[in-house]
């Protein structure tokens, strides 16, 4: 019997790769916003990030964010996304 293979992606923040159900998907959705994807089948462009605000905040200040959604990522998107963050990991 074959193994199913578990698809892993890299983290934008801190490189790292990690199984995918293990991220959380940041999308640029077709009209130009910025949102959390919990389901990760959210149409749009998207970017892997590490379940801990810590490599949300190395993914914006090493620009990795804007790099992977080709976009510049505003100031009040990014606290969304912190405040989206801290709720899922608490939660």
């Amino acid at each position: 019997m074959k193994t199913k293979k578990i698809p892993s992606r890299i983290c934008v923040g801190c490189g790292g790769k990690k199984e995918k159900q293990d991220m959380v998907r940041v999308v640029k959705t077709a009209e130009n916003g910025i949102c959390l994807d919990m389901t990760g089948k959210m149409n749009g462009r998207g970017a892997y990030v590490c379940r801990n605000a810590e490599c949300l905040q190395r993914a914006v200040s090493g620009r990795g964010l804007e790099r992977s959604l080709k976009t510049t990522v505003p100031a009040d998107v990014i606290e969304s996304l912190k405040k989206e963050m801290s709720g899922i990991e608490a939660g």
